[in-house]
């Protein structure tokens, strides 16, 4: 399934509709150049799980967490590409929240085989096309839910 959209505003918008589908333990990684708009689409799925704190990026950090109607995981791996760091990621992939992942090919090894991937491409004109691939008919249902 793909989606393209033009302004922020829509992705934070398409964010927040995929949030009012998600389970617990819904786990979505975002793969995507820089600047691709991971983190704000992030933001949206932030917005529907009503969450009040600032979303940006956890890319000092690693993880960066959120309360709200469920816990928001929010992953930025970058700085992980060659690392072989134990960091009890597992865990949060099996808590009752929700995880996205930038950068996901870095843990490549430690993803759940139960996911949604979403590729990223930024456009000529700007705009960002979206690529949902659910890996499980359990994903395919909240993808076919945002139709």
């Amino acid at each position: 399934m793909q989606y393209t959209f033009k302004t922020e505003e829509e992705l934070i918008a398409f964010g927040e509709r995929l949030a009012q589908c998600l389970f617990g333990g819904f786990v979505v990684t975002l793969d995507g150049e820089l600047a691709a708009g991971k983190t704000t689409f992030t933001k949206g799925i932030g917005k529907g799980l009503h969450i009040h704190r600032i979303i940006n990026s956890p890319t000092f950090t690693i993880v960066k967490v959120y309360q709200g109607d469920k816990t928001l995981y929010h992953f930025d791996v970058y700085r992980l590409e060659d690392s072989n760091e134990e960091l009890g990621f597992e865990e949060m992939f099996e808590d009752d929240g929700v995880c996205v992942i930038e950068w996901p090919q870095f843990i490549s090894d430690i993803l759940p085989e139960e996911r949604l991937d979403i590729h990223i491409d930024v456009n000529e004109d700007g705009s960002r096309t979206f690529t949902l691939t659910p890996t499980s008919i359990r994903y395919q249902k909240v993808i076919e839910a945002l139709k």
